[in-house]
């Protein structure tokens, strides 16, 4: 089981009702129809959360990179990531006042709300 996170570059959306519908026209964009390179603000983005994280797939950061597996999730302006769910609450939060110190738009697709947003619990 796991808990996760998409993350974008664009202007912040109005509510969590318009980031919905951000999210879902990127990721048929970008995960469904064609996939890119990542652009160099996710690049960074990514970079840096494996950085912080390295070992969150396993004990071994040799064995279990977590840059191994969030690159993959990258195309064009936006990353898809899982988060082990026994980790989501550390990692989710950080992760997302990551992209926001990135000015990237951070969602949770699962509860449907802008991360960190006011009335949500990080």
């Amino acid at each position: 089981m796991s808990y996760d996170l998409a993350v974008w570059e664009g202007d912040m959306p109005a509510d969590d009702e318009a980031a919905g519908g951000v999210y879902e026209a990127l990721y048929q964009q970008y995960f469904e129809c064609e996939e890119l390179p990542p652009t160099p603000r996710i690049r960074a983005y990514v970079d840096a959360v494996a950085q912080r994280w390295p070992d969150l797939y396993g004990h071994d950061a040799q064995l279990y990179p977590l840059s191994n597996g969030i690159i993959d999730e990258a195309s064009g302006p936006m990353v898809y990531f899982t988060i082990p769910f026994h980790r989501a609450d550390e990692v989710s939060a950080a992760a997302a006042r990551l992209a926001a110190d990135h000015g990237l738009v951070c969602y949770d697709p699962q509860g449907e709300h802008l991360r960190p947003a006011t009335g949500h619990e990080d």
